[in-house]
């Protein structure tokens, strides 16, 4: 009896997800891939992701050669209807809600379980059931200042599910940097020593740079159509087209990655958190596009960076940073994307409503005069990406001084990145970065004044703006939007222990009526 035919989705694309000794389909089974115009209609795209994505399919369909089906279709419903006549499909389990809600009511397509991730669906349901029970049983005990729905990854009934506690369970149960039953180094956690600022006086790191791709004859195909469908009308797209500057292929990525442990991971921890305008990258992997096409397993990413460290190539707290990235942080907001359910997508606790402004929306770092934002937004313009810390504290902080709709602002974020998708940017943004949950997934909103950034990169020296400054023509827009943020919200943020000494310094400030007015009269133009 022939095997089914399988069906591959664009962000499925590594061998991994063929592979039929871990829950695969069988290694002779026919693969379908579906380039759904509909996709691209669908919302305002960065132009390098739109090419990025297309780019992988399609490298993956020539790879695969006769044994793939490759449908350019308007939906994919449309697609699957060229393929109905080869009978039942299987399909690994989605990376959106959307996405799932379209396969599970076909009765033609058998979802198999998910993969690309460390933990599974039903691992993590167990993990999150033990959590929850002992949050609850710590909740009855809780004293003044921890309220319900503080902590870090609160679950649907307050229960604990912490990152840090998530983190320890994933190293210990994958023997991840664990020597016997203990951490290796005897700590979990060297976050400590990976806040460094940017070494003074330089405008780069002292680093050899990222891996880059060459692009080629489909890469020529794909900017011809995109260029082709956004003349006609078809599709439009924000941010500029420019070289591929990410891998479109197994062999590709498997390079970057290698790449990465050998010559850039030594020096990725110190300073994983800073920022440097010349420098975008610095020591970071650039693997999280990636990681999130499929066309790397994040086992082997952490594995190979094990390696590293065992071997004496790379020291244990940028090993650890790098490590903590992919097997804590990525693998809690894919678990927390379902886990939390739908209507976590519409959580707004700080009833933020504003709509996010056109200079914003079409990344007009031009017409921006602070610094940091104009230098990260060009970046987001030119490239699709920047990292996280330039993502939570220039452009999310932004956001929520500014008190824009938590929903458009994950609208914008997973549009505008290469590696963002629904499950990425729904825990991101509206738990992390908007602080819409009220504090399930943190406990506090992150932002800051100016002088955050003015530590953490070299953005502020040239700035018309002055980070000290809250009032007056040299006022930074995130020192008073800082002030403003915590007057707006102060009821909410005297009530939680890690910001109710901020809202007290608010008594201290004896202009806090002409730091209103101030940003009051900014109002949505660019700072």
């Amino acid at each position: 009896m022939a095997p089914r035919p399988h069906w591959l989705f664009g962000d499925q694309l590594g061998p991994h997800f063929l592979d039929p000794r871990h829950g695969g389909p069988d290694d002779r089974a026919p693969v379908v891939m579906i380039e759904a115009r509909s996709v691209l209609r669908r919302r305002r795209f960065h132009r390098a992701k739109a090419h990025l994505v297309l780019s992988a399919m399609r490298h993956r369909a020539a790879e695969l050669g006769d044994r793939v089906t490759y449908i350019r279709a308007e939906t994919y419903g449309e697609g699957l209807e060229k393929v109905r006549k080869s009978g039942p499909l299987t399909v690994c389990h989605p990376t959106s809600r959307r996405a799932l809600e379209f396969v599970s009511g076909r009765e033609d397509v058998e979802i198999l379980p998910a993969k690309g991730f460390l933990v599974s669906h039903d691992d993590f349901a167990e993990w999150a059931g033990k959590g929850e029970a002992e949050g609850k049983g710590q909740g009855k005990g809780q004293g003044k200042g921890q309220g319900k729905g503080q902590g870090r990854g609160q679950g649907k009934g307050g229960g604990n599910l912490r990152l840090e506690g998530f983190y320890r369970w994933v190293r210990e149960r994958h023997e991840l940097l664990m020597d016997g039953d203990r951490p290796a180094g005897g700590r979990w956690n060297l976050d400590h020593d990976n806040r460094e600022p940017p070494p003074r006086g330089q405008e780069t790191l002292d680093v050899r740079g990222p891996w880059r791709p060459s692009e080629d004859e489909i890469d020529e195909e794909v900017r011809h159509d995109l260029d082709r469908w956004e003349r006609d009308g078809e599709v439009a797209f924000v941010g500029r087209d420019g070289p591929r500057l990410f891998p479109a292929t197994r062999r590709e990525a498997r390079t970057a990655l290698r790449h990465f442990v050998a010559h850039r991971l030594a020096g990725f921890g110190p300073h994983e958190d800073a920022m440097l305008a010349a420098d975008p990258v610095l020591s970071h992997s650039l693997l999280s596009a990636p990681l999130n096409l499929g066309l790397l397993d994040p086992a082997e990413c952490v594995e190979l960076a094990e390696r590293a460290y065992r071997e004496g190539d790379a020291p244990l707290n940028s090993v650890e940073g790098f490590v903590r990235q992919i097997a804590g942080w990525r693998e809690y907001v894919w678990h927390l994307y379902w886990h939390f359910g739908e209507e976590y997508r519409h959580r707004n606790a700080l009833r933020h409503t504003a709509q996010l402004p056109d200079w914003f929306l079409d990344l007009d770092a031009d017409a921006v005069t602070a610094h940091c934002l104009s230098t990260v937004l060009a970046q987001v313009r030119d490239t699709g990406w920047t990292h996280h810390i330039p993502r939570l504290m220039v452009l999310g902080s932004r956001a929520l001084q500014d008190g824009w709709d938590p929903a458009a602002v994950t609208d914008w974020f997973h549009r505008c990145f290469v590696d963002g998708y629904d499950w990425v940017m729904l825990p991101n943004v509206v738990g992390m970065s908007q602080y819409a949950d009220g504090g399930r997934m943190t406990t506090k909103p992150y932002t800051s004044g100016g002088a955050y950034i003015h530590r953490m990169s070299d953005f502020c020296a040239p700035c018309a703006y002055r980070p000290t400054d809250r009032t007056g023509e040299q006022a930074c827009p995130y020192t008073t939007g800082y002030w403003a943020f915590l007057h707006r919200h102060r009821t909410r943020l005297a009530a939680n222990h890690r910001t109710a000494r901020a809202v007290k310094g608010l008594d201290r400030l004896k202009d806090l009526r002409e730091l209103l007015e101030t940003a009051a009269d900014r109002g949505d133009t660019p700072p």
